[in-house]
């Protein structure tokens, strides 16, 4: 379930933003995907990615992080989402205070391994805050 208002005050790209908290539901990963799209879609209208694959990467990795907090902390999660000078800035918190652990991908397996590898390789940035209760995932991406 999602909650919290898009931002639409200012006219510089750095006060857009959006925040949506969600129950931890395997169906919430496409709820933040649908977030994430919605924001971006209002941004592009006025401020146009100056990547053309800008916008596919960052709903990528809102994906990913968004499917490793429901299957890796259980509980509920935040997406928020900020345009900055120069990119975009998504974080995840979740209720899981251990950081992400790169797992190797077996694709005869079937088992994933690769959600984390694809949000560093899309990132310009990758951090991990730890915070009471869980931690944060900070990604920057180019917009």
């Amino acid at each position: 379930m999602v909650t919290g208002p898009f931002d639409d005050g200012g006219i510089s790209p750095c006060s857009k933003t959006v925040t949506a908290r969600f129950r931890g539901d395997v169906g919430d990963v496409t709820a933040a995907r649908l977030t994430a799209e919605r924001f971006l879609d209002d941004l592009t209208s006025q401020y146009p990615p100056s990547e053309r694959e800008s916008r596919d990467d960052i709903l990528l990795t809102v994906s990913e992080l968004a499917a490793n907090a429901v299957q890796y902390a259980p509980g509920p999660f935040v997406l928020r989402m900020r345009s900055t000078f120069d990119g975009m800035h998504v974080c995840v918190g979740d209720t899981n205070p251990a950081p992400p652990v790169p797992r190797s991908c077996d694709p005869a397996r079937g088992a994933g391994g690769i959600g984390w590898h694809l949000v560093q390789a899309l990132s310009r940035e990758v951090g991990v805050l730890r915070e009471p209760g869980g931690k944060e995932i900070h990604v920057f991406l180019a917009w």
